[in-house]
């Protein structure tokens, strides 16, 4: 098998291809490049799973980000169990074809207890008093060692919220080449997230300043993998989940529920409101640009269907039919999935009044949030001194008083200037895959369900 290298830049399209990424430029020169016609949600882990299983949602049942878990009448977003995953993975298809093949799948999702050969992924501490310590989880075990003592811990906090940056994708592209170098992979993923963290914060502006040094710095990370490529016979594939479009404001779907007393809350301490999915009779899952509702009282399907049409900023209400129009049919799915216009994006917000808000709302907390909240790109604009007051709370935190790091908005869904989850209307602003080999690239455009064969091929070529 020919050896090959499938590079993941978030968020890059056929519009931001040029005179900013002269490596990706002289890559799709020397093969081809292909718009990539993605699937419903477009989002991360969706996207990813059809890429490598060659399926649909409805099959593989990665239906979002997260989903609510109806044994456990609880919400749960970034799970990083591969056995959640149905369907044969791409590397599990070439095992089968040439018994020495081997896989390394670094920092993809759903990494975690997967047949790749090796594997990375972000997965921080959580001690018993409360802090959370950067780290990530590797198979085999050794690995973990390995790349620690090579290059350090990983940088968690600037893989994501306020402090993003490029070191978190600059780590995770030279722990793949440690592997490369090591192991050899006839196989090898590698992810590189750092493009999508400013076309959400101000959204897919060419002109941007902060834009053009970011589509710069992913492609001189690109530009070493695929120069090491080159120099070690691998074959490369560049491909993207989704483009980042423009947006101006939020659908706040789960407070339209609220107003209609379809959602239920819990009050704990201080009067802090909990969404309480089980007793509600319905309430939404939101990411990004769909939002899958739950409706526990089947017999008001209908009534929430027409509440959620009225909505302003709501584009589509999809039913089981409608779903299983798009490959979104499946048993984790919302009773109704909800599709925004192009310019708006839902959050996950259910409070009437700020004062009674969680106590994570005001903090980076991926996993208590029942909802994705990219407002946690952005330190609370209200602060005075924003890293000032980012310090002063870690500084707490080190000397092991309780502080809450509560420095992100709680009301300003305006900071957000790009998202994604529903399909681009202008193919030039959508994902892409982008091949050494123009010769394994079809004529026209490249489906997300034919990726796995696309792979295949490389591998064969």
């Amino acid at each position: 098998m020919h050896p090959t290298l499938v590079i993941l830049a978030v968020g890059l399209t056929p519009a931001l291809i040029g005179a900013h990424t002269p490596n990706l430029q002289r890559l799709a020169s020397r093969g081809g490049m292909r718009r990539l016609r993605s699937v419903t949600p477009a989002v991360t882990c969706s996207v990813q799973s059809t890429l490598l299983t060659g399926s649909m949602p409805s099959a593989h049942g990665i239906v979002a980000n997260g989903w609510y878990f109806r044994d456990l009448a609880e919400v749960w977003l970034w799970r990083q169990s591969n056995k959640l995953v149905t369907g044969e993975m791409v590397w599990d298809a070439a095992r089968k074809l040439d018994s020495s093949f081997t896989c390394a799948q670094m920092f993809w999702w759903y990494n975690m207890y997967s047949s790749a050969d090796w594997s990375a992924t972000p997965r921080p501490m959580y001690p018993a008093d409360g802090r959370k310590i950067p780290d990530h989880y590797a198979h085999p075990y050794e690995l973990h060692g390995e790349l620690d003592a090579k290059l350090g811990q990983f940088p968690l906090f600037k893989f994501w919220g306020p402090l993003t940056d490029i070191s978190s994708t600059e780590w995770i592209a030279r722990a793949t080449l440690h592997v490369m170098e090591t192991r050899k992979p006839t196989l090898t993923f590698t992810y590189l997230p750092h493009l999508d963290y400013n076309l959400q914060r101000f959204g897919p502006d060419l002109t941007h300043p902060r834009v053009q040094s970011d589509l710069r710095q992913v492609d001189a990370v690109c530009g070493t993998l695929i120069d090491f490529a080159a120099a070690s016979g691998r074959e490369v594939i560049v491909v993207s989940e989704y483009g980042i479009t423009p947006v101006r404001e939020a659908v706040h779907i789960n407070r339209a529920l609220r107003e209609k007393g379809l959602i239920a809350v819990r009050p704990e301490e201080f009067g802090r409101e909990i969404l309480d999915c089980g007793a509600s009779a319905a309430f939404a899952v939101a990411d990004h640009q769909i939002a899958h509702v739950y409706v526990n009282d089947r017999s008001r399907i209908g009534e929430v269907r027409a509440l959620l049409e009225r909505l302003d900023g709501v584009q589509s209400v999809l039913d089981a039919q409608g779903q299983r129009a798009i490959g979104l049919n499946h048993e984790r799915s919302g009773e109704l999935v909800a599709i925004s216009k192009a310019d708006r994006w839902f959050s996950y917000y259910y409070w009437l009044d700020d004062a009674l808000a969680p106590d994570f709302a005001r903090t980076v907390d991926i996993h208590r949030k029942p909802g994705y909240d990219p407002v946690e790109l952005f330190l609370d604009p209200q602060l005075r001194f924003p890293m000032l007051a980012t310090g002063w709370r870690l500084a707490k935190r080190k000397l092991g008083m309780r502080a809450l790091l509560d420095v992100i908005s709680l009301s300003d869904t305006a900071l957000v200037k790009g998202s994604h989850g529903r399909l681009a209307d202008d193919p030039e602003h959508g994902p892409l895959v982008i091949s050494s080999r123009a010769d394994c690239l079809p004529a026209g455009e490249v489906q997300a369900t034919a990726f796995k064969q696309l792979v295949l091929d490389h591998l064969a070529a």
